[in-house]
């Protein structure tokens, strides 16, 4: 019988069925598994010391009622475990996934800074939704009152379609606009499926579907319809783009094909992943199959490059950061992960330049030392003079973040303001831009932040929008 080759469990201490065994059938390890998951859950969850103080919640930019939901999960009342979670979380699915617990509520636990290793915050969170989605848990949106009003959004992502949700509850009617083909923005396009499976943010979309919001793809403002135009068919507007204009290096043989940048290389990835036609991935440009891949970068997005370039068969994969790892600014559990996978980190190390003649076959390493802190505090990287190398590569991924694009000129929106950065300026408790009528939340706001941080915002945003739609007839009287 398959149950009868087992393997431990270590962080139970059970014994679970291997799935090696290929005598059992795949739905019988799933069911196997989801109850250890769920035993795991329970045993988390009851490490929580109900602290008087939580610092997890406080620490959660949300502000998610983790101690209650944690209780509930740890007394087996799992429906209203999963309740008090997506009172305040409209993806709590999505947030118990790609959060980097270990930068916020994990990382914050009480039982975790007396040294007695954290409370598994975001994978108890990622259990109960997943029940919730399975039980039926996640009811659909249905408002009580349809109201004439409507709202339109401009973006598809976290922070859009988060305050997508709010209003919808509200009987407000809402379009979303956005330039690409499928909803969900980054979590769509930007991270890899092994982090957030696809059909997580689908359903998420067709939930709103169903309730009536709708969504204008492959949509181009500015182009395809103008900014004046949206404004002049609702009686407010959301900007909730993102930042997507990816920082270039400036340095010799830049042009080189095989050097591309990291949201063109994880799109191309994730497109394949829902069956589409991608020229550039099946010619070989964005694939690194067989290749020498380098990535510079030491953020989340690098990570999410280094392991996807694993993930599809690189010879190696090496990452070049200019700092060491104490200080790099992605998630120290995206470090440890990678670096189990077979990544190669090569600290304190920038490229000086790429070499080759039509095709990149280098990158010119210039390795570094931490000099004095910078304005932020943190240590500046310095040359060390006459240590330069060439590192082999055939592809090279710019992994180093995203800067906002000039919105008020492509959109001929010559009076919405903007920060010297280049972001929208809007008031940071309403969400409210200089212009009557329109917010901004998200990424365009804040620029290159978390999720979770747009999901906050989306919703703070349609909170004020569905107070200035309250006030709306008065201000059209004035």
């Amino acid at each position: 019988m398959a149950t009868q080759k087992m393997l431990k469990f270590v962080s139970l201490g059970k014994e679970m069925p291997t799935k090696r065994d290929a005598t059992m059938r795949s739905a019988d390890f799933h069911e196997i598994y989801r109850e250890f998951a769920a035993e795991k859950a329970a045993e988390q969850a009851s490490r929580c010391s109900q602290c008087g103080v939580p610092y997890c919640q406080s620490h959660c930019p949300l502000h998610n009622n983790i101690p209650d939901w944690l209780r509930l999960t740890a007394e087996g009342r799992l429906q209203e475990a999963y309740e008090i979670s997506q009172a305040t979380n409209t993806f709590p699915e999505i947030c118990g996934r790609i959060c980097p617990q270990d930068r916020l509520c994990e990382g914050n636990c009480v039982i975790e800074q007396s040294g007695h290793g954290t409370v598994t915050i975001g994978a108890v969170e990622k259990h109960l939704t997943d029940l919730a989605w399975e039980n039926g848990w996640v009811l659909p949106i249905k408002p009580g009152v349809e109201r004439a009003e409507s709202v339109g959004i401009i973006g598809a992502g976290p922070g859009g379609l988060a305050a997508a949700d709010v209003l919808r509850r509200k009987g407000v009617q809402v379009t979303v606009y956005d330039r690409y083909d499928r909803a969900g923005g980054l979590l769509t396009y930007g991270i890899p499926g092994f982090k957030l499976e696809k059909p997580v943010v689908m359903q998420r979309i067709e939930q709103l579907e169903k309730a009536g919001v709708q969504f204008v793809m492959n949509c181009n403002v500015g182009v395809d319809i103008s900014f004046d135009a949206i404004r002049g068919q609702h009686d407010a507007v959301l900007i909730a783009t993102g930042v997507y204009k990816a920082r270039d290096i400036e340095a010799p043989g830049t042009g080189l094909s095989g050097i591309v940048k990291a949201l063109d290389y994880l799109t191309a990835s994730n497109r394949k992943s829902f069956g589409d036609e991608v020229a550039e991935f099946d010619n070989g440009t964005l694939d690194a199959k067989g290749k020498r891949v380098v990535v510079i970068g030491g953020g989340d997005t690098a990570m999410d490059c280094v392991r996807t370039a694993i993930r599809q068969g690189a010879v190696s994969v090496k990452c070049l950061y200019r700092r060491d790892k104490a200080n790099m600014p992605g998630s120290q559990r995206e470090v440890q992960n990678a670096e189990e996978e077979g990544v190669d980190f090569v600290w304190l190390s920038a490229p000086r330049g790429f070499v080759g003649s039509d095709h990149v076959h280098g990158v010119i390493v210039q390795k570094m030392r931490l000099g004095a802190p910078d304005a932020s505090g943190r240590q500046s990287p310095e040359v060390i003079e006459g240590a330069d190398y060439t590192e082999p590569a055939d592809l090279v991924i710019q992994a180093l973040g995203f800067e906002p694009e000039d919105i008020p000129g492509q959109w001929d929106a010559p009076d919405l303001a903007v920060t010297r950065w280049g972001t929208i300026k809007a008031d940071f408790r309403s969400h409210a831009t200089n212009l009557p009528g329109v917010y901004a939340a998200g990424d365009i706001v804040r620029g290159a932040s978390l999720v979770v941080w747009a999901i906050r915002d989306g919703r703070e945003a349609a909170d004020a929008i569905l107070d200035y739609l309250a006030q709306a007839p008065a201000v059209a009287a004035e």
